[in-house]
């Protein structure tokens, strides 16, 4: 069959190559053009019988339904190297299917994963909100664990290093958003300061990345992990649905609320995950600005003004 990448791949990776992080040399490119080739010889080297490419899919990925030889269903994933797969992989093997879903290939070819078959059409987030929040929330405890001795994961002052560069290079000449980013900087320098315990953290934890499975009810998939405070990890869930919180009249106080419930539910400082919502909001909201997403980050970055 022929391993079309879906347009939401596409279109990411061409906000990639505009945000000039493309990689240059063997960057997400020259991967995307290479990609039928990369997906055909994958499926043909591992006997893989192919199902479809799930659309609409992820941002940094292709992901193909398949069964291997004994009929068993899977997952077979390509990512580019910015994608940071080999961390991925990393982090999969590492939680050996606790909270996350189970890497079939451990030791396998860079930038191919072979992972256990959820549902993919079914996530965290098709459940009410108030369900979706807490059996996300469950998952991500989970996932909270001591990282090995030697990792090769980003830490997230590294992380949020490279971030902040960035942010400091988009503001342009917008007033208000330039006083966001420097409160988000600053909060950001501060939370560094003194962090509590470093665990490995999913780092792009939401309710989408949680879909239903069968060994247990919800598992977390698409990690791009790091070390670091647990809620930064938790930060990201703050602002699901966020399109919802915008259009809701009570939207701040909601936000207000679900920073408090979320914190004492999972045992995190209030203030702390406060200041990392508001750094990770500002942070996506002056990217999305970045490559053209205007209303993206109109929405992105309201929600950080009332933080």
């Amino acid at each position: 069959m022929a391993f079309e990448p879906p347009q939401r791949l596409v279109r990411a990776l061409g906000e990639t190559r505009h945000n000039g992080s493309d990689g240059g040399v063997g960057g997400a490119g020259e991967w995307l053009e290479r990609l039928p080739e990369l997906a055909r010889q994958a499926v043909d080297l591992r006997e893989l019988t192919v199902e479809r490419v799930q659309a609409p899919g992820g941002r940094s990925s292709l992901v193909v339904l398949v069964r291997l030889i004994d009929g068993t269903p899977a997952v077979l994933k390509l990512a580019p190297e910015r994608a940071r797969p080999a961390s991925e992989r990393a982090a999969l093997a590492h939680w050996d299917g606790r909270g996350a879903v189970q890497l079939l290939n451990p030791g396998d070819t860079e930038g191919v994963l072979l992972l256990e078959r959820l549902q993919p059409d079914l996530s965290v987030r098709s459940l009410p909100e108030a369900k979706a929040l807490l059996e996300a929330a469950g998952t991500l405890r989970r996932l909270w664990v001591e990282p090995p001795a030697a990792h090769v994961f980003e830490t997230v002052a590294e992380r949020t290093g490279r971030q902040a560069a960035a942010m400091r290079a988009g503001v342009g000449d917008d007033a208000e958003v330039a006083a966001l980013v420097d409160t988000a900087l600053a909060a950001r320098e501060e939370l560094l300061a003194d962090p509590p315990a470093q665990r490995l953290l999913h780092g792009t934890f939401r309710q989408s990345k949680v879909l239903a499975g069968e060994r247990m009810p919800w598992l977390a998939v698409g990690p791009d992990p790091v070390v670091g405070e647990c809620a930064f990890d938790l930060a990201r869930l703050v602002r699901d649905r966020v399109e919802d919180l915008i259009a809701s009249p009570s939207g701040a106080s909601i936000t207000r609320r679900r920073v408090k419930r979320l914190a004492e539910s999972l045992e995190v400082d209030q203030e702390r995950l406060r200041g990392w919502t508001l750094f990770r909001a500002v942070e996506s909201g002056v990217r999305a600005r970045r490559v053209g997403r205007l209303q993206d980050a109109e929405l992105l970055l309201e929600f950080a003004g009332w933080l």
